[in-house]
C-alpha cells in the first residue's frame, strides 16, 4: 500500500483545513480523512534539490517505522525546520513526540 500524499488538491486541503502540532525540528499539519497518507514539504530554504531530496528520504524512512502503530484515518504533511544537520534519528524522535502529543498512536 502506498501511503504517500501526492496530489496537489490533497496537499492544499491539508494546508487550508489542517491543524498543526510543533516539535523541536518538525511541524506536522494533519487533517482527518478516510485513509492514512503522508506528504513531506521541504522548501527551497533548506538548500538545493540534492539536499531537499535527502531530507525527504530521511522523513519517509522515519515515517515508515510508525505506519503499523498509527491510526489509519489521517492525512499528514511534515515540514522540517531549518537546521545545519539532519538525521533519521532526530526525525524519529520528533515524530514520536508529535504522534504522542496528537494522540495518533493506536
Amino acid at each position: 500500500m502506498d501511503y504517500r500524499l501526492k496530489k496537489e488538491k490533497d496537499f492544499n486541503a491539508v494546508f487550508k483545513q489542517g491543524k498543526r502540532i510543533f516539535s523541536k525540528n518538525l511541524t506536522l499539519i494533519y487533517l482527518e480523512k478516510e485513509e492514512l497518507k503522508a506528504g513531506f514539504a521541504v522548501g527551497k530554504k533548506h538548500g538545493g534539490s540534492v539536499q531537499r531530496n535527502k531530507i525527504k528520504r530521511y522523513l519517509r524512512e522515519s515515517f515508515r517505522s510508525f505506519i503499523p502503530v498509527l491510526r489509519k484515518n489521517f492525512f499528514f504533511v511534515f515540514i522540517p525546520k531549518i537546521q545545519e544537520e539532519y538525521s533519521v534519528k532526530e526525525f524519529v524522535e520528533s515524530m514520536n513526540y508529535i504522534f504522542k502529543k496528537g494522540n495518533f498512536l493506536l
